[in-house]
């Protein structure tokens, strides 16, 4: 097989192994359904991945931390209005991403509910893609306390960690209620965010 075909069959392993696992979650996604969906051979699997959580791993590395981080970092711009950047960037999240579908929730927040306390490997792999997303919004916090945007006494670690997982939360109700309740949500975390100023 070329480098050039091998590295093409694993990124469609991995891409359709995400969609399958975004879906109906980790562990009830079978080797036999991602490769059924991949039209790859057992041995064109096996040759790319030495089991099946080799293969979630790397979907997180290669898939998930990439896709993520344009609609998680990279939204946030600091331009001078971290509340706004921060409201737009849950906003587009929950309500303008083609990609996410409501009854599905989010994939990482699926992936860290599902597999952080199960497996120590995706624990830390999840825990990157989490850790760059706080980061990046204490960031844009810390950016508007700077310029006098951000009340001084606003503790930012703790106000992203609390953005967070309010988003977490949201997803999973948006499962039960539908997109009803991001509207909801989206009013009520304007009202908080506006605290912070």
């Amino acid at each position: 097989m070329s480098s050039k075909k091998a590295a093409a069959t694993r990124l469609n392993i991995l891409q359709k192994a995400f969609e399958l696992v975004y879906q109906n979650g980790y562990r009830t996604t079978s080797v036999d359904e991602i490769i059924a969906t991949t039209q790859v051979t057992k041995g064109a699997f096996f040759y790319h991945f030495k089991n099946k959580d080799e293969m979630g791993l790397a979907m997180i590395n290669e898939v998930m931390q990439p896709g993520m981080r344009k609609s998680l970092i990279e939204a946030l711009p600091n331009n001078g209005n971290p509340v706004e950047e921060i409201y737009n960037m849950i906003e587009s999240l929950l309500l303008k991403d083609p990609f996410f579908i409501i009854k599905y929730g989010c994939p990482a927040i699926n992936m860290v509910e599902e597999m952080a306390s199960y497996n120590e490997a995706f624990n830390k792999a999840l825990s990157q893609l989490v850790i760059q997303w706080e980061e990046a919004i204490t960031n844009t916090l810390e950016n508007g306390k700077a310029i006098g945007k951000i009340n001084s006494n606003t503790n930012s670690k703790e106000a992203a960690q609390y953005i967070i997982s309010g988003y977490g939360g949201i997803r999973n109700l948006g499962k039960i209620h539908g997109k009803p309740s991001y509207i909801s949500y989206l009013s009520q975390f304007k009202n908080y965010l506006n605290t912070l100023e």
